[in-house]
Protein backbone atom coordinates (compact mmCIF):
# COMPACT_ATOMS: atom_id res chain seq x y z
CA UNK A 1 0.00 0.00 0.00
CA UNK A 2 2.51 2.17 0.77
CA UNK A 3 4.92 0.87 -2.46
CA UNK A 4 1.61 2.23 -4.27
CA UNK A 5 1.54 5.85 -2.77
CA UNK A 6 5.34 6.35 -3.20
CA UNK A 7 4.45 5.63 -6.87
CA UNK A 8 1.56 8.01 -7.35
CA UNK A 9 3.26 10.69 -5.96
CA UNK A 10 6.65 10.38 -8.15
CA UNK A 11 4.44 10.17 -11.26
CA UNK A 12 2.64 13.04 -9.95
CA UNK A 13 5.98 15.48 -9.54
CA UNK A 14 7.29 13.53 -12.61
CA UNK A 15 4.41 15.28 -14.76
CA UNK A 16 4.62 18.80 -12.76
CA UNK A 17 8.07 18.62 -14.03
CA UNK A 18 7.00 17.48 -17.82
CA UNK A 19 4.30 20.63 -17.20
CA UNK A 20 6.61 23.11 -16.04
CA UNK A 21 9.21 22.41 -18.71
CA UNK A 22 6.96 22.75 -21.19
CA UNK A 23 5.63 25.76 -19.85
CA UNK A 24 8.97 27.58 -19.60
CA UNK A 25 10.61 26.05 -22.62
CA UNK A 26 8.42 25.10 -25.87
CA UNK A 27 5.25 27.22 -24.90
CA UNK A 28 4.80 29.57 -27.65
CA UNK A 29 5.00 32.93 -26.02
CA UNK A 30 2.23 35.28 -27.04
CA UNK A 31 3.90 38.97 -27.92
CA UNK A 32 2.21 42.09 -28.19
CA UNK A 33 3.15 44.47 -30.36
CA UNK A 34 2.85 48.16 -30.06
CA UNK A 35 2.99 50.85 -32.34
CA UNK A 36 4.95 54.78 -31.56
CA UNK A 37 2.30 57.43 -33.26
CA UNK A 38 2.66 60.53 -33.48
CA UNK A 39 0.85 63.57 -35.02
CA UNK A 40 1.85 66.17 -37.16
CA UNK A 41 2.34 69.82 -35.62
CA UNK A 42 3.52 72.86 -36.71
CA UNK A 43 7.00 74.52 -35.50
CA UNK A 44 10.37 75.76 -36.39
CA UNK A 45 12.58 73.90 -37.97
CA UNK A 46 16.02 75.17 -40.39
CA UNK A 47 18.82 74.15 -41.78
CA UNK A 48 22.67 75.20 -40.81
CA UNK A 49 26.21 74.87 -41.77
CA UNK A 50 28.85 74.18 -38.94
CA UNK A 51 31.79 75.62 -38.91
CA UNK A 52 34.84 77.15 -36.42
CA UNK A 53 36.39 80.25 -35.96
CA UNK A 54 38.25 82.80 -34.41
CA UNK A 55 36.71 86.03 -32.69
CA UNK A 56 38.67 89.48 -33.60
CA UNK A 57 38.47 93.16 -33.35
CA UNK A 58 37.20 94.65 -36.87
CA UNK A 59 39.64 97.22 -37.09
CA UNK A 60 42.89 96.88 -35.71
CA UNK A 61 45.80 99.05 -36.28
CA UNK A 62 49.56 97.70 -35.51
CA UNK A 63 51.81 100.44 -34.74
CA UNK A 64 55.82 100.89 -34.94
CA UNK A 65 58.63 103.04 -34.92
CA UNK A 66 60.29 104.26 -38.49
CA UNK A 67 63.62 104.97 -36.60
CA UNK A 68 66.16 102.98 -34.27
CA UNK A 69 66.72 103.61 -30.62
CA UNK A 70 66.25 102.79 -27.18
CA UNK A 71 62.78 103.40 -25.84
CA UNK A 72 62.89 105.90 -23.65
CA UNK A 73 59.90 106.27 -21.55
CA UNK A 74 56.27 104.35 -22.04
CA UNK A 75 52.97 105.64 -21.69
CA UNK A 76 50.27 102.96 -22.24
CA UNK A 77 49.82 99.65 -21.48
CA UNK A 78 48.10 96.31 -21.91
CA UNK A 79 44.24 97.23 -22.06
CA UNK A 80 45.01 100.55 -22.24
CA UNK A 81 42.34 102.83 -23.54
CA UNK A 82 43.78 105.72 -25.74
CA UNK A 83 42.78 108.42 -27.59
CA UNK A 84 43.73 109.47 -30.93
CA UNK A 85 47.05 111.78 -31.12
CA UNK A 86 47.94 110.30 -27.87
CA UNK A 87 51.49 109.83 -26.66
CA UNK A 88 51.97 105.98 -26.36
CA UNK A 89 56.23 105.91 -26.11
CA UNK A 90 59.30 108.10 -26.53
CA UNK A 91 62.38 106.72 -27.99
CA UNK A 92 65.54 108.69 -26.61
CA UNK A 93 65.49 111.56 -28.55
CA UNK A 94 69.49 112.37 -27.96
CA UNK A 95 71.82 111.49 -31.19
CA UNK A 96 68.15 113.22 -33.19
CA UNK A 97 68.33 116.29 -31.20
CA UNK A 98 72.53 116.37 -32.45
CA UNK A 99 71.71 115.62 -36.09
CA UNK A 100 68.83 118.60 -36.25
CA UNK A 101 71.61 120.70 -34.73
CA UNK A 102 74.76 119.62 -36.89
CA UNK A 103 72.08 120.02 -39.95
CA UNK A 104 71.19 123.47 -38.60
CA UNK A 105 74.62 124.33 -39.17
CA UNK A 106 75.33 122.74 -42.17
CA UNK A 107 72.69 125.43 -43.50
CA UNK A 108 74.23 128.14 -42.08
CA UNK A 109 77.09 127.47 -43.42
CA UNK A 110 75.67 127.19 -46.90
CA UNK A 111 73.68 130.36 -46.21
CA UNK A 112 77.10 132.37 -45.87
CA UNK A 113 78.73 130.50 -48.46
CA UNK A 114 75.87 131.59 -50.79
CA UNK A 115 76.23 135.30 -49.47
CA UNK A 116 80.25 135.82 -50.49
CA UNK A 117 79.13 133.82 -53.96
CA UNK A 118 77.01 135.88 -54.78
CA UNK A 119 78.91 139.06 -53.83
CA UNK A 120 81.44 137.76 -55.72
CA UNK A 121 79.20 137.03 -58.47
CA UNK A 122 78.19 140.74 -58.90
CA UNK A 123 81.75 141.67 -58.59
CA UNK A 124 82.65 139.64 -61.34
CA UNK A 125 79.68 140.82 -63.73
CA UNK A 126 80.62 144.22 -62.99
CA UNK A 127 84.05 143.59 -63.77
CA UNK A 128 83.49 141.81 -66.88
CA UNK A 129 81.22 144.39 -68.32
CA UNK A 130 83.57 147.19 -68.15
CA UNK A 131 86.14 144.64 -69.90
CA UNK A 132 88.44 143.45 -67.41
CA UNK A 133 88.09 139.81 -67.41
CA UNK A 134 87.27 137.52 -69.72
CA UNK A 135 84.03 135.74 -69.86
CA UNK A 136 85.33 132.39 -68.91
CA UNK A 137 85.97 133.86 -65.29
CA UNK A 138 82.43 135.42 -64.93
CA UNK A 139 80.49 131.97 -65.95
CA UNK A 140 83.37 130.29 -63.43
CA UNK A 141 82.11 132.95 -60.61
CA UNK A 142 78.04 132.19 -61.98
CA UNK A 143 78.32 128.91 -61.25
CA UNK A 144 80.11 128.67 -57.88
CA UNK A 145 77.04 130.85 -57.07
CA UNK A 146 74.71 128.49 -58.61
CA UNK A 147 75.74 125.86 -56.77
CA UNK A 148 76.08 127.59 -53.48
CA UNK A 149 71.99 127.81 -53.93
CA UNK A 150 71.77 124.46 -54.17
CA UNK A 151 73.95 123.45 -51.26
CA UNK A 152 71.51 125.77 -49.29
CA UNK A 153 68.22 123.82 -50.62
CA UNK A 154 70.37 120.48 -49.49
CA UNK A 155 71.49 121.67 -46.49
CA UNK A 156 67.49 122.89 -46.05
CA UNK A 157 66.09 119.35 -46.93
CA UNK A 158 68.59 117.31 -44.57
CA UNK A 159 67.77 119.73 -41.75
CA UNK A 160 64.28 118.90 -41.91
CA UNK A 161 64.84 115.50 -42.86
CA UNK A 162 66.52 115.47 -39.13
CA UNK A 163 63.81 117.38 -37.61
CA UNK A 164 61.39 114.64 -38.98
CA UNK A 165 63.02 111.58 -37.26
CA UNK A 166 63.31 113.47 -34.47
CA UNK A 167 58.81 113.79 -34.38
CA UNK A 168 59.27 110.19 -34.73
CA UNK A 169 60.82 109.67 -31.47
CA UNK A 170 57.85 110.41 -29.61
CA UNK A 171 55.14 107.38 -31.29
CA UNK A 172 51.48 108.64 -31.11
CA UNK A 173 48.07 106.66 -31.34
CA UNK A 174 46.68 107.42 -34.94
CA UNK A 175 43.18 106.00 -33.81
CA UNK A 176 40.67 106.08 -30.82
CA UNK A 177 40.72 102.62 -29.23
CA UNK A 178 42.19 99.75 -26.72
CA UNK A 179 45.94 98.60 -26.39
CA UNK A 180 45.63 94.61 -27.11
CA UNK A 181 49.48 94.18 -27.35
CA UNK A 182 52.66 96.20 -26.01
CA UNK A 183 55.66 94.09 -27.57
CA UNK A 184 58.39 96.71 -26.14
CA UNK A 185 59.67 97.93 -22.71
CA UNK A 186 61.52 100.47 -21.31
CA UNK A 187 65.28 100.56 -22.12
CA UNK A 188 64.50 97.74 -24.97
CA UNK A 189 66.34 99.33 -28.63
CA UNK A 190 64.29 98.89 -31.44
CA UNK A 191 65.94 98.37 -35.10
CA UNK A 192 64.11 100.19 -38.05
CA UNK A 193 66.94 99.16 -40.31
CA UNK A 194 65.12 96.59 -42.32
CA UNK A 195 61.62 96.53 -41.31
CA UNK A 196 59.22 98.26 -38.88
CA UNK A 197 59.27 96.76 -35.15
CA UNK A 198 56.06 96.30 -34.16
CA UNK A 199 55.55 98.70 -30.50
CA UNK A 200 51.87 97.88 -29.96
CA UNK A 201 48.73 96.56 -31.42
CA UNK A 202 45.15 99.11 -31.07
CA UNK A 203 41.40 97.92 -31.88
CA UNK A 204 39.77 100.55 -32.98
CA UNK A 205 36.67 99.55 -31.34
CA UNK A 206 35.42 96.12 -29.30
CA UNK A 207 31.93 96.84 -29.37
CA UNK A 208 31.80 95.20 -32.90
CA UNK A 209 33.85 91.89 -33.10
CA UNK A 210 34.09 90.07 -36.34
CA UNK A 211 34.10 86.10 -36.05
CA UNK A 212 36.96 84.38 -39.41
CA UNK A 213 34.69 81.17 -39.69
CA UNK A 214 36.49 78.32 -41.74
CA UNK A 215 33.51 76.82 -44.08
CA UNK A 216 34.82 73.40 -45.71
CA UNK A 217 34.17 73.57 -49.45
CA UNK A 218 31.33 71.06 -49.01
CA UNK A 219 28.90 73.43 -47.61
CA UNK A 220 30.12 76.74 -48.69
CA UNK A 221 27.85 76.86 -51.74
CA UNK A 222 24.79 77.32 -49.41
CA UNK A 223 26.51 80.26 -47.37
CA UNK A 224 24.87 83.71 -48.23
CA UNK A 225 25.70 86.73 -47.60
CA UNK A 226 23.44 88.37 -44.60
CA UNK A 227 22.37 85.09 -43.67
CA UNK A 228 21.82 84.48 -39.64
CA UNK A 229 24.53 83.24 -37.71
CA UNK A 230 24.73 81.70 -33.81
CA UNK A 231 27.82 80.67 -32.33
CA UNK A 232 28.89 79.89 -29.03
CA UNK A 233 32.51 80.45 -27.28
CA UNK A 234 34.34 77.99 -24.39
CA UNK A 235 34.00 81.11 -21.85
CA UNK A 236 30.47 81.16 -21.89
CA UNK A 237 29.01 77.54 -22.75
CA UNK A 238 25.31 79.08 -21.68
CA UNK A 239 25.25 81.90 -24.15
CA UNK A 240 24.46 82.05 -27.24
CA UNK A 241 26.06 85.25 -29.70
CA UNK A 242 24.75 86.18 -32.63
CA UNK A 243 25.61 87.43 -36.44
CA UNK A 244 25.02 88.13 -39.90
CA UNK A 245 27.56 86.71 -42.46
CA UNK A 246 29.15 89.77 -43.83
CA UNK A 247 31.95 88.50 -46.62
CA UNK A 248 32.40 84.97 -48.33
CA UNK A 249 36.62 85.45 -49.01
CA UNK A 250 37.13 83.73 -52.25
CA UNK A 251 41.08 82.51 -51.84
CA UNK A 252 40.74 78.90 -50.31
CA UNK A 253 42.98 77.29 -47.51
CA UNK A 254 43.93 74.22 -47.82
CA UNK A 255 45.21 72.47 -44.77
CA UNK A 256 45.46 68.96 -44.91
CA UNK A 257 44.17 68.29 -48.34
CA UNK A 258 41.30 69.99 -46.69
CA UNK A 259 40.19 72.82 -47.99
CA UNK A 260 38.33 75.46 -46.40
CA UNK A 261 36.97 79.13 -47.15
CA UNK A 262 37.26 81.89 -45.14
CA UNK A 263 33.81 83.23 -43.88
CA UNK A 264 33.83 86.86 -42.10
CA UNK A 265 30.75 87.49 -39.86
CA UNK A 266 29.94 90.38 -37.88
CA UNK A 267 28.79 90.05 -34.33
CA UNK A 268 27.87 92.91 -31.35
CA UNK A 269 29.57 92.73 -28.10
CA UNK A 270 28.20 95.61 -26.59
CA UNK A 271 28.65 93.70 -23.31
CA UNK A 272 32.39 93.10 -24.04
CA UNK A 273 32.21 89.61 -23.26
CA UNK A 274 33.93 88.58 -26.48
CA UNK A 275 37.13 88.59 -26.46
CA UNK A 276 39.77 88.80 -29.39
CA UNK A 277 41.28 85.18 -29.75
CA UNK A 278 38.56 83.23 -28.60
CA UNK A 279 37.38 80.03 -30.58
CA UNK A 280 33.41 80.28 -31.65
CA UNK A 281 31.70 77.23 -32.84
CA UNK A 282 29.28 78.70 -35.30
CA UNK A 283 25.98 77.27 -36.97
CA UNK A 284 25.37 79.35 -40.06
CA UNK A 285 21.45 78.97 -40.58
CA UNK A 286 20.78 78.36 -44.48
CA UNK A 287 17.30 78.09 -44.51
CA UNK A 288 14.62 78.33 -41.94
CA UNK A 289 11.19 78.21 -40.99
CA UNK A 290 9.28 79.43 -38.13
CA UNK A 291 5.71 77.67 -38.83
CA UNK A 292 6.28 74.30 -40.57
CA UNK A 293 4.49 70.95 -40.37
CA UNK A 294 6.89 68.66 -38.91
CA UNK A 295 6.80 65.07 -38.28
CA UNK A 296 9.64 63.25 -37.24
CA UNK A 297 11.82 61.96 -39.80
CA UNK A 298 12.07 58.31 -38.75
CA UNK A 299 8.36 58.23 -39.51
CA UNK A 300 9.69 58.16 -43.33
CA UNK A 301 12.39 54.88 -42.39
CA UNK A 302 9.50 52.73 -40.89
CA UNK A 303 8.38 49.47 -42.84
CA UNK A 304 5.51 47.36 -41.41
CA UNK A 305 7.14 43.95 -41.38
CA UNK A 306 5.40 40.14 -40.75
CA UNK A 307 4.71 40.58 -37.18
CA UNK A 308 2.55 43.99 -37.78
CA UNK A 309 0.55 41.79 -40.21
CA UNK A 310 -0.55 39.40 -37.67
CA UNK A 311 -2.17 42.03 -35.05
CA UNK A 312 -3.25 45.02 -38.05
CA UNK A 313 -4.13 45.14 -41.14
CA UNK A 314 -1.70 46.03 -43.42
CA UNK A 315 -2.68 47.94 -46.86
CA UNK A 316 -0.56 46.37 -49.72
CA UNK A 317 2.35 48.67 -50.55
CA UNK A 318 1.53 51.35 -54.13
CA UNK A 319 4.61 53.06 -55.65
CA UNK A 320 3.65 56.07 -56.60
CA UNK A 321 1.95 57.09 -59.34
CA UNK A 322 0.99 53.69 -59.95
CA UNK A 323 -2.23 51.73 -59.48
CA UNK A 324 -3.01 49.59 -57.15
CA UNK A 325 -2.54 46.91 -59.53
CA UNK A 326 0.56 47.46 -60.35
CA UNK A 327 4.02 46.99 -59.07
CA UNK A 328 2.31 46.17 -55.89
CA UNK A 329 4.70 45.06 -52.82
CA UNK A 330 3.47 42.97 -50.02
CA UNK A 331 3.47 44.40 -46.60
CA UNK A 332 6.99 44.44 -44.80
CA UNK A 333 8.77 44.75 -48.18
CA UNK A 334 11.55 47.67 -47.78
CA UNK A 335 11.27 50.30 -50.78
CA UNK A 336 12.19 53.31 -51.14
CA UNK A 337 10.95 55.71 -48.48
CA UNK A 338 11.95 59.04 -50.51
CA UNK A 339 11.95 59.59 -54.33
CA UNK A 340 12.94 62.43 -56.26
CA UNK A 341 11.02 64.08 -59.26
CA UNK A 342 11.10 67.82 -61.13
CA UNK A 343 8.81 70.25 -61.20
CA UNK A 344 8.27 73.03 -64.15
CA UNK A 345 10.76 74.87 -63.09
CA UNK A 346 13.19 71.59 -62.81
CA UNK A 347 13.85 72.16 -59.30
CA UNK A 348 14.09 68.92 -57.41
CA UNK A 349 10.73 67.94 -55.32
CA UNK A 350 11.69 65.33 -52.73
CA UNK A 351 8.66 62.63 -52.12
CA UNK A 352 8.35 60.13 -49.07
CA UNK A 353 6.01 57.91 -48.38
CA UNK A 354 4.75 57.46 -44.03
CA UNK A 355 2.60 54.59 -43.00
CA UNK A 356 -1.03 55.48 -41.42
CA UNK A 357 -3.09 53.98 -38.79
CA UNK A 358 -6.83 54.06 -38.61
CA UNK A 359 -8.47 51.92 -36.65
CA UNK A 360 -6.98 48.44 -36.76
CA UNK A 361 -5.45 49.51 -40.32
CA UNK A 362 -2.34 50.24 -41.68
CA UNK A 363 -2.26 52.63 -44.61
CA UNK A 364 0.90 54.39 -47.05
CA UNK A 365 0.44 57.73 -48.29
CA UNK A 366 3.06 59.43 -50.31
CA UNK A 367 3.93 62.59 -49.43
CA UNK A 368 6.28 66.06 -50.43
CA UNK A 369 8.52 66.85 -48.01
CA UNK A 370 11.01 70.21 -47.77
CA UNK A 371 13.41 70.71 -45.00
CA UNK A 372 14.90 68.44 -42.97
CA UNK A 373 17.43 68.78 -39.79
CA UNK A 374 17.77 64.86 -39.74
CA UNK A 375 15.29 64.95 -36.86
CA UNK A 376 12.30 66.68 -38.35
CA UNK A 377 10.65 67.02 -42.10
CA UNK A 378 8.86 69.11 -43.11
CA UNK A 379 5.40 68.27 -45.05
CA UNK A 380 4.91 70.16 -47.89
CA UNK A 381 1.65 68.17 -49.22
CA UNK A 382 0.05 64.81 -48.39
CA UNK A 383 -1.13 65.27 -44.37
CA UNK A 384 -2.91 67.04 -41.78
CA UNK A 385 -2.56 67.76 -38.16
CA UNK A 386 -5.24 65.05 -37.84
CA UNK A 387 -3.29 62.21 -39.13
CA UNK A 388 -2.06 59.29 -37.07
CA UNK A 389 1.74 58.66 -38.55
CA UNK A 390 3.48 55.36 -37.23
CA UNK A 391 6.85 56.13 -36.45
CA UNK A 392 8.68 52.67 -34.67
CA UNK A 393 6.77 49.41 -33.50
CA UNK A 394 7.82 47.33 -30.30
CA UNK A 395 7.02 43.74 -29.87
CA UNK A 396 6.25 43.04 -26.02
CA UNK A 397 6.66 40.23 -24.09
CA UNK A 398 5.57 38.59 -20.64
CA UNK A 399 6.75 42.47 -19.16
CA UNK A 400 9.75 42.76 -21.47
CA UNK A 401 10.12 44.67 -24.30
CA UNK A 402 12.41 44.91 -27.71
CA UNK A 403 11.97 46.50 -30.68
CA UNK A 404 10.76 44.45 -33.42
CA UNK A 405 13.76 45.06 -35.47
CA UNK A 406 16.48 44.26 -32.70
CA UNK A 407 16.18 40.09 -32.98
CA UNK A 408 16.67 37.56 -30.37
CA UNK A 409 18.11 38.20 -27.28
CA UNK A 410 20.51 35.97 -25.06
CA UNK A 411 19.31 35.25 -21.62
CA UNK A 412 22.27 35.85 -20.31
CA UNK A 413 22.70 39.78 -22.03
CA UNK A 414 21.39 42.03 -19.15
CA UNK A 415 17.94 43.80 -19.75
CA UNK A 416 18.05 47.52 -20.86
CA UNK A 417 16.86 49.87 -17.51
CA UNK A 418 13.40 51.66 -18.44
CA UNK A 419 10.34 50.34 -19.84
CA UNK A 420 9.19 50.54 -23.66
CA UNK A 421 8.11 53.40 -25.36
CA UNK A 422 3.73 53.47 -25.13
CA UNK A 423 1.65 53.89 -28.06
CA UNK A 424 -0.74 56.36 -28.79
CA UNK A 425 -0.44 59.72 -30.23
CA UNK A 426 2.21 61.87 -29.22
CA UNK A 427 1.56 65.60 -28.47
CA UNK A 428 5.04 67.06 -28.66
CA UNK A 429 5.35 70.38 -30.04
CA UNK A 430 7.63 71.50 -32.58
CA UNK A 431 11.20 73.21 -31.32
CA UNK A 432 11.60 76.66 -31.48
CA UNK A 433 14.15 78.33 -33.41
CA UNK A 434 17.43 78.95 -31.99
CA UNK A 435 18.11 81.87 -30.42
CA UNK A 436 17.83 85.30 -32.37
Amino acid sequence: MKRNKRMIIILLVLVLIAAAIWYFRFRKEENTLTLTIEKPHYGYIGTSVMATGTVQPVDTVVIGSQVSGTIKKIFADFNSVVKKGQLLAQIDPSLFIAQVQQQNATLQQAKNNLVYEQANYNRQNELYKAGAISKAELETAQNAYKVAQDQVNGAAAQLTSAQKNLSFTNIYSPIDGTVMSRAVSEGQTVASSFNTPTLFSIAKDLTKMQVRAAVDEADIGNVKVGERVTFTVDAFPNDVFNGTVQEIRLQPTVSSNVVTYTTIINAPNDNLKLKPGMTANINIYTEELDKALLIPAAALKYTPDAATAKQFKVAPYTPMGKGNTAGNKPAGSSGDSTRRKTDSTGNPVKHGVVWLKRGDSLVHKWIETGLTDDINVQVVKGLTENDEVVTAQQVESKGTSASASSGDRSPFMPQRRGGSRSGGSSNRSGGGPPPR
